[in-house]
């Protein structure tokens, strides 16, 4: 019986070692919002627009064993003239993980996960800026393992820089 994806072995036979084991269970857009708030003019406008992207991870405890982990993307771009687009995005992806020692969590569910969702967000972003009669945005890749490295660090600091901070909280 391999019906529980985090049983089932690689090769399709049952394994229940006690081995660290990850599944991604399901992504989608959990919401989605794009205005175009100064169309039709915008089309007219000569103006370069100022781009304004700015992202945040959230993660959720769904079940034991699985957690849901939220990819926010908040795009916007503007000029003197007046605001030419807002986008805001929340993609999610559901992750089983069984066995993963608890100082692995974190650093799976912050820097992983969003590893594994940011092309498909990306994608939605893209095509969600073209729907709304602009050029596509194409988001650069996001570092999340450096991210979580200065997190860390900052909380280390925040802590007086004694000793390493312990990781960043995972709900």
């Amino acid at each position: 019986m391999a019906s529980d994806p985090l049983i089932a072995g690689a090769n399709g036979s049952d394994d229940n070692s006690d081995a660290p084991q990850v599944a991604a269970l399901a992504q989608y857009v959990k919401d989605l919002s794009v205005e175009n708030p100064s169309s039709p003019q915008v089309f007219q406008w000569n103006e370069q627009p100022q781009l304004d992207v700015q992202f945040n991870i959230a993660v959720n405890k769904v079940a034991d064993d699985v957690h849901e982990v939220v990819l926010k993307i908040d795009a916007s771009a503007r000029s003197a003239q007046g605001v030419h687009f807002v986008l805001d995005l929340s993609y999610a992806g559901i992750f089983g993980l069984r066995n993963l020692p608890e100082e692995q969590l974190a650093p799976f569910l912050l820097v992983e996960a969003p590893r594994l969702l940011f092309p498909f967000a990306r994608q939605v972003v893209a095509s969600s800026v073209q729907d709304a009669g602009f050029p596509p945005l194409m988001l650069d890749p996001i570092d999340f393992a450096a991210i979580y490295m200065a997190q860390i660090e900052q909380a280390a600091q925040a802590e007086g820089g004694e000793q390493p901070a312990g990781e960043p909280t995972v709900q």
